[in-house]
């Protein structure tokens, strides 16, 4: 996945509730989260954190694509995720 900026998904300045920028922040967070699980294996919290991040990031991305396909397939595409 590739770094991307949150900004770019606000739809003005001081957005941070729109879907798209809390799928864009979990997305950076779960990156972040998921380099440290590969230095610190046995971090058992931290892995449990980031599934429930994981989870919330899926019923998110389900939720913009039963209400806007197009939003959902742009944001997957910037993203670079899968689906």
């Amino acid at each position: 996945m590739s770094t991307v900026q949150v900004t770019q998904f606000q739809t003005h300045p001081n957005d941070t509730g729109s879907v798209q920028v809390q799928i864009a922040r979990l997305s950076q967070t779960i990156t972040e989260l998921t380099e440290h699980l590969k230095l610190h294996r046995k971090d058992h919290s931290s892995r449990a954190g980031l599934l429930k991040m994981v989870g919330r990031r899926r019923r998110l991305l389900n939720y913009l694509s039963n209400n806007s396909q197009s939003s959902y397939a742009d944001l997957i595409k910037e993203l670079g995720l899968r689906k």
